[in-house]
């Protein structure tokens, strides 16, 4: 079974923030990185290169396989700010259609700016993560 290749580092999220190109994504960015430590009391880590996670559980599928991740976390991408929240079911439905401008992914909801979505509801998308993963 392959091992999981983003773990956990040592890098310096603060220096990682800084260096976002975009004025909008690195101020966005901040800001979730805000968000998320206060709601999950948690550090900030820098996950591989380029994810910020916050906390840590260890899961484990009926298949057998296993591994470390954190549980909530985002990621500030070229093309826009990748969050990674374990919202699955109705539940996600009703979220994502109260959120306001976004893609998905298999686990991933995608935002370009936070101007475009609802902060309220990305609060309780982030709480309902946070409680889904201890």
């Amino acid at each position: 079974m392959a091992e999981l290749k983003t773990k956990p580092g040592t890098g310096d999220v603060i220096a990682f923030l800084k260096s976002i190109d975009s004025p909008v994504k690195r101020e966005d960015s901040f800001k979730i990185m805000q968000l998320m430590a206060e709601l999950s009391g948690e550090e900030p880590v820098l996950w591989g290169d380029s994810i910020i996670g916050f906390g840590n559980m260890h899961y484990k599928y009926e298949s057998g396989r296993e591994g470390d991740w954190f549980r909530v976390g985002f990621s500030p991408r070229k093309q826009n700010i990748s969050l990674y929240l374990s919202i699955y079911g109705p539940v996600r439905s009703d979220f994502l259609n109260r959120l306001g401008k976004h893609k998905t992914g298999a686990a991933c909801v995608y935002i370009n700016k936070l101007a475009d979505i609802d902060m309220t509801v990305l609060k309780e998308m982030i709480t309902d993560s946070l409680e889904k993963n201890k």
